[in-house]
């Protein structure tokens, strides 16, 4: 049921990436129009996951009170469902929890990890549906958008997320202990929100309104500001959304950057070549989608390696490696032009940055989630999803807005743009590399505290 909710996430990505461009075409919008569409969603669906994990810590996965909410992870596939519903009637435009209940009475209560079971096997499951899923979410993007409208993609979800639900109710464990209430932090929810939402409106409007105007820097400054404050409070309270003093740990306050560079980078990956394939090429949506297609297996490929790898190697080198792989596809992408190919220029780079990209994402979550307290598993996981959706979304704000810079961002003139945006995920990848060598721990000292960590298993 797990690895189903996690097809949605990946369905949500893959298809709204390809109806981008017919998206924007219909609704007449602009250059940071379009990148505020896309993320404006994940921001808030990112921004919330760090106290839906704290939920999930405090209130229980499921619970037999009448009075009270019977399943936290019902409710959020609901509320999912309902926010496709009304994406698809949209005519208009403007600018996990843990793992733990899943194991055997033994291995839960204890918390060792299960014989038979090696170190990383969840994280290669979620990669390989990772992998599926987007290779499903291209077509499920393409087909609907090149046939019908670009509005029936919303739809799609909406079936997946009922037989969730109901499936929610026989699968799930009933949670013993009473709820706690008072413990959820809302006062820092909606802070942390706020702040990464100022953040990321200041960087996608900064080509119109000018990367040094008032309004650029009034969002960009109070958006940090406000993280700040955030951080301030949470260390100040009793059961706060995230203990700040975790991130003091290597693999965690390590991984959380790293999660932000990987998932923005493949999310910038999916877009920029949607772009590019669409609005230079003049390729439609079901070939935009069969052509993504190699780069989601090569990512599945990639997420799947990287159980076996992480379990002998750790994360620093594996890490290190990945993000270089990345920026050398990344590199290739780079050299779109007008009269660009397909198979030329295109395909060799999506492969190579997918496989790097696979390797990370999935690495990354290990590197968080290892060595999670029990009592912390929800917050921690929270986190990984957090960074991972929020490091998606400013990754897009961020090279949707250089790929507008030429002054176009559809027609041949766009290919320079969307090429400089290639360059500068180049960059960021390479940086990654630096840090992962720079920051995490040495396989040494990982890999004996992974293993005794089963529940180690990332939720992107």
């Amino acid at each position: 049921m797990l690895l189903i909710a996690q097809l949605m996430v990946i369905l949500d990505i893959t298809a709204v990436n390809i109806a981008l461009p017919s998206l924007a075409s219909d609704l007449n919008l602009t250059g940071s129009s379009i990148s505020w569409t896309i993320t404006s969603y994940s921001l808030i669906f990112g921004s919330l996951l760090l106290f839906g994990g704290r939920a999930a810590d405090l209130l229980g996965r499921r619970r037999n009170v009448p009075d009270r909410p019977r399943h936290l992870h019902r409710i959020l596939v609901r509320l999912r469902a309902g926010r496709h519903r009304r994406c698809s009637l949209r005519r208009s435009s403007g600018p996990g929890s843990r793992r733990r209940d899943a194991l055997p009475g033994r291995a839960r209560d204890h918390h060792v990890r299960i014989p038979g079971q090696p170190a990383g096997e969840g994280a290669r499951r979620l990669g390989a549906v990772g992998g599926a899923g987007a290779a499903i979410g291209v077509l499920v993007g393409g087909v609907p958008t090149e046939f019908t409208d670009w509005q029936m993609i919303f739809y799609v979800n909406l079936p997946v997320a009922a037989a969730l639900a109901i499936a929610a109710l026989k699968v799930i464990p009933a949670d013993t202990k009473k709820p706690r209430w008072r413990g959820l932090d809302l006062r820092g929810a909606v802070l942390a929100t706020t702040s990464l939402g100022a953040i990321v409106f200041a960087i996608t409007q900064a080509e119109g309104a000018g990367w040094t105007s008032v309004q650029t820097h009034l969002f960009g400054l109070g958006g940090l500001g406000g993280l700040a404050v955030f951080a301030a409070l949470e260390r100040r309270t009793d059961t706060p959304l995230l203990r700040i003093e975790r991130l003091a740990d290597r693999a965690v306050g390590g991984g959380l950057f790293l999660m932000l560079a990987a998932a923005g980078s493949i999310f910038g990956l999916f877009l920029l070549s949607s772009l590019y394939l669409q609005n230079v090429l003049g390729w439609g949506p079901l070939s935009t989608g069969l052509a993504f297609i190699p780069l989601a297996l090569a990512a599945g490929v990639g997420a799947h390696a990287s159980g076996h790898i992480v379990s002998k190697r750790g994360v620093r080198g594996p890490l290190a490696g990945a993000f270089l792989v990345a920026a050398t596809g990344m590199t290739l992408l780079a050299h779109v032009g007008e009269d660009g190919s397909y198979l030329r220029d295109v395909l060799p780079g999506m492969l190579v940055a997918g496989l790097g990209l696979g390797v990370a994402v999935v690495s990354v979550s290990i590197a968080i989630l290892t060595g999670a307290r029990e009592e912390d598993t929800g917050m921690i996981s929270g986190l990984n999803s957090t960074g991972h959706e929020v490091g998606g979304t400013v990754g897009i704000a961020i090279f949707s807005t250089i790929a507008a810079g030429s002054g176009a961002i559809a027609g041949p003139q766009a290919a320079s743009g969307i090429a400089h945006a290639f360059i500068a995920a180049g960059v960021l990848a390479s940086v990654a590399s630096l840090v992962a060598l720079a920051v995490l721990p040495h396989a040494r000292h990982f890999v004996p505290k992974m293993r005794l960590n089963p529940t180690a298993m990332p939720t992107h």
